[in-house]
């Protein structure tokens, strides 16, 4: 994947934190963290603090648990500044890519989320951080993944995930499109946000579970941007991405792959149990997200129809 060196990046959809303070007791504190595949080497899939947050919404809609950070430290962090500019910078830098990655898929969604739904896209911010920042989900660390925090409407990504758990932990191929891709699924999960998904979702574990079908349909929102991925542009009209390879797609594909519920408890623990998945197999994820890469629709995304799992 190249970004167009002439691109320019709209840095008022990211925020640049360093490490910082939080809110104490991690996310989805207060008794709610719900079993997640991982092994000694404390592997987590794509997608799962997502999980956790949403049952802590859930939960706390209900009147039956407060949301982990109610009363805690406000403190977002120290502000970080940051040299990303233009393309020129993303195609030589993981975090200016970053921030153009983010352009792009927002971007994308800013038109055909009004053009599919007929509401209009809220536009959000990608949070990136080092070590530990605070969100209003709680503390969020480096050891947890990307995620998306419906309390706060932001995406998290700590800035040593692509090479310390994607390609490290996970075993995935990496690449620009790799993290593309991560990007693009966590926005997948904004998207379900202001479709009134997040808020409807009850099961949390089991091949057919609610918590299984949202991380499929993220997976397929992600692929609905990557198949518009070279029409999106900047807010001066110029093109962001420019060229995009089978190869760039096959790391995608290989990323969904490393993250799937099966493939992560099998390694382990030498195991699989379908019925305590949060996120899908790696056949379901890979075919989810070419699902939206071939029919780039929300409706063609849908997994809560019948019969789609």
């Amino acid at each position: 994947m190249r970004f167009n060196p002439r691109a320019r990046i709209d840095e008022s959809q990211i925020e640049n934190r360093g490490g910082g303070g939080g809110f104490g007791g991690g996310l989805g504190s207060g008794g709610m963290r719900l079993p997640i595949p991982s092994g000694g080497g404390g592997r987590i899939g794509l997608g799962t603090v997502v999980v956790i947050l949403l049952y802590v919404v859930i939960s706390a809609l209900s009147g039956n648990n407060p949301v982990p950070g109610a009363g805690g430290s406000s403190d977002q962090g120290s502000t970080a500044t940051s040299n990303c500019r233009t393309g020129a910078d993303a195609n030589k830098s993981q975090d200016c890519a970053i921030d153009l990655i983010t352009n792009s898929v927002q971007a994308y969604w800013s038109t055909a989320y009004q053009e599919q739904s007929g509401q209009a896209y809220q536009q959000i911010r990608t949070v990136k951080y080092s070590g530990q920042t605070s969100s209003g989900c709680g503390t969020a660390s480096s050891a947890m993944g990307p995620f998306y925090c419906p309390n706060d409407k932001r995406v998290y990504i700590d800035k040593s995930f692509m090479d310390d758990m994607l390609k490290g932990q996970l075993g995935a191929k990496g690449g620009p499109f790799a993290l593309a891709y991560v990007i693009a699924h966590e926005y997948g999960h904004h998207i379900e946000d202001q479709l009134g998904l997040l808020a409807r979702m009850r099961t949390q574990q089991g091949p057919k579970s609610d918590s299984v079908r949202i991380e499929l349909m993220a997976d397929c929102l992600g692929g609905a941007w990557a198949k518009n991925a070279q029409t999106t542009k900047d807010a001066q009209g110029t093109q962001i991405i420019e060229d995009l390879t089978q190869d760039d797609i096959a790391r995608a594909i290989d990323a969904a792959q490393a993250v799937g519920d099966d493939r992560i408890q099998k390694e382990s623990s030498g195991r699989v149990n379908p019925e305590s998945w949060t996120h899908g197999s790696s056949a379901e994820r890979v075919h989810w997200f070419n699902v939206g890469l071939k029919d780039g629709t929300i409706d063609a995304c849908n997994t809560f129809a019948p019969g789609a799992l």
